[in-house]
């Protein structure tokens, strides 16, 4: 299945289309995301990083040199970056590709309208002057004019720390900008963590741990919980999710797996919780993804293995839920969101 991805589309028509002067060598990309815009990028060689586990995989599949993350002293003549909607993270991001940029480079964004476009491009604008600008897409593409030192050094030392991790939540846990509800608790991951029988026992698996509320409640109720293994696509929530576990890993097997869940899973478990994604970057809403994290753990169950997940309300997850397990009922719903409680998984 194919999805647009406007703002990288409108990133090498502003390459391609003579907006941007010529650039040939090494290109450095923050946040790149896989697509056919990227083969269009002639005579640049691009460098790409990335640890959305998904983008990752397909960027490598399709030939492209890929890391989550390079040494910070790595520099380019052109860095290109997909910011991200929340601002801390976006601005943290402009501070670190200005940073990498080799003098006399420039650096080059894209975003999206209805993503904050014009805001990050004031941000831009107020780091590093801005060089040119062009609307494509339904999004807006910017970039600075040749670098050579000249930046407000002050806000960039303002910025480049805005998305570190910091405590949250009275210090209980660890967290950073970001990652899905970064600083609070997710109020449907809450809404499953109360509902779950405290008689869960076994081996268990959280798909779509993010920074680890739900396996921390999770471990917290259910003591017959021997061991657990924590599925995260953003390597940036699962190194925060090894952190807020460290103090139950004294009485738990304790698994932690940069895996994209669609993949499906390596074993088979006795207990499945899961807050499912329905959005990937840059995308609208992607209700898919919540059926294949379904699928998936529909194949990975034990017998009289138990699924607890939970959705927002109006999401189709009924038909493949009913399909793929022998009994589904409803255990819980308020505020527009409804936990399930699913038995008997089919392969």
């Amino acid at each position: 299945m194919a999805f647009s991805d406007p703002p990288l589309d409108a990133l090498a028509y502003a390459l391609q289309s003579g907006a941007l002067p010529s650039v040939r060598g090494d290109a450095l990309f923050l946040r790149a995301r896989p697509g056919v815009a990227l083969r269009a990028l002639q005579g640049l060689t691009l460098r790409c990083e990335q640890s959305f586990r998904p983008a990752f995989d397909a960027l490598h599949r399709e030939g492209y040199e890929v890391e989550t993350q390079r040494d910070e002293g790595t520099k380019a003549p052109l860095v290109l970056l997909l910011p991200p909607r929340q601002k801390e993270e976006a601005r943290a991001l402009l501070a670190q590709a200005v940073l990498r940029c080799a003098p006399g480079g420039r650096v080059v964004a894209s975003v999206a309208n209805d993503e904050g476009a014009r805001s990050v491009e004031k941000d831009l604008a107020r780091l590093t002057g801005l060089g040119g600008s062009l609307a494509k897409h339904h999004c807006r593409v910017f970039w600075s004019p040749p670098l050579e030192g000249a930046h407000d050094a002050a806000l960039l030392a303002e910025w480049q720390p805005l998305d570190r991790i910091r405590p949250i939540l009275g210090g209980r846990f660890r967290s950073r900008p970001g990652v899905f509800a970064w600083d609070r608790i997710d109020p449907a991951s809450q809404l499953l963590a109360d509902a779950l029988p405290a008689n869960l026992r076994g081996s268990a698996a959280d798909l779509g741990a993010g920074w680890g509320f739900l396996a921390d409640a999770l471990l917290t109720r259910c003591a017959g919980i021997a061991a657990l293994d924590l599925f995260e696509a953003e390597q940036r929530a699962l190194a925060l999710a090894e952190q807020n576990l460290a103090p139950q890993a004294q009485r738990v097997a304790l698994g932690f797996h940069w895996h994209d869940v669609a993949a499906g899973l390596p074993r088979k478990y006795d207990v499945i919780v899961s807050n499912p994604p329905f959005h990937a970057l840059a995308r609208g809403e992607r209700p898919d993804i919540g059926r294949r994290f379904i699928e998936v753990a529909a194949s990975s169950m034990n017998r009289n293995g138990q699924l607890w997940l939970v959705a927002n309300r109006h999401l189709p997850y009924e038909a493949v839920l009913e399909a793929r397990f022998e009994q589904v009922r409803v255990a819980a719903e308020s505020a527009g969101f409804k936990v399930i409680a699913a038995t008997g998984g089919r392969a």
